[in-house]
């Protein structure tokens, strides 16, 4: 499985919905979508953009799934309705490669909800790649609780503030889990170790504002050191520093 993408642009998201049974399909049961979250991140940096979106269904959400999320009737009360919301959703995540931990079910939602739009909206999959990070945890860590709340651990992700899940949280959650699985410097451990155990270093986040690294230059002894250095190398065999600069 190649877990490298290829996309620049990429929105990963989260959304909550109305009802939590998957049983038989809950979009299928007839519920729908109240927050959505995404957070852009284009050649594998955070770009700082995001959009964020509560939505009113018009219509009761279930008990579990306020147990889940948090976010009750009287919250989405006043927000608008999807349809109101649509065309600026579309216009974030148009072109973009979508990344959602078990991207199958937030595709289809949206898809559900855009084919109730007047005119009849697009499908996900016309206008975005789709990368699921569910399957790129299983193909990681076989075997292996793959949760966002267990990769988050595995992965040093500080999720402290997720008292419940919400869209946007969980998105900026998912996107260092993502950038940390999918790190060409991450070392990944494909055993099936305890959850407890360290398998790669966590995001470390610098301010914006943050200092220019100061630069030193060598001295002029320095470089002549340097370069007694380089004429003894060459006494014993080839100097690749020297024969082929554009290498090093």
């Amino acid at each position: 499985m190649n877990i490298i993408s290829n996309a620049t642009r990429q929105v990963i998201l989260d959304t909550e919905t109305t009802g939590m049974n998957q049983g038989a399909g809950p979009v299928f049961q007839g519920h729908k979508i109240i927050e959505i979250g995404c957070v852009e991140v284009v050649n594998r940096r955070l770009t700082g953009r995001t959009y964020h979106q509560y939505i009113n269904p018009m219509q009761a959400i279930d008990e579990e799934a306020i147990a889940v999320h948090g976010i009750t009737n009287e919250r989405v009360a006043n927000e608008p309705t999807f349809a109101q919301i649509a065309q600026d959703f579309i216009n974030f995540i148009d072109g973009a490669e979508i990344v959602a931990h078990n991207a199958p079910f937030d595709v289809s939602f949206m898809d559900h909800e855009f084919s109730m739009l007047s005119p009849r909206g697009p499908k996900v999959a016309d206008i975005c790649q789709i990368l699921d990070t569910l399957d790129i945890a299983k193909f990681l860590h076989p075997g292996q609780k793959n949760n966002l709340d267990a990769l988050a651990k595995r992965y040093h992700i500080d999720n402290s503030r997720r008292t419940y899940h919400g869209a946007l949280l969980d998105a900026e959650i998912l996107a260092d889990v993502y950038l940390a699985m999918t790190g060409g410097q991450t070392k990944f451990n494909l055993s099936l170790d305890s959850e407890s155990s360290g398998e790669a270093g966590g995001i470390i986040r610098l301010s914006d504002n943050r200092s220019s690294l100061k630069v030193i230059s060598a001295s002029a002894d320095e470089l002549s050191m340097h370069e007694q250095r380089l004429d003894l190398v060459g006494k014993s065999g080839k100097c690749l520093w020297r024969d082929e600069p554009s290498g090093m």
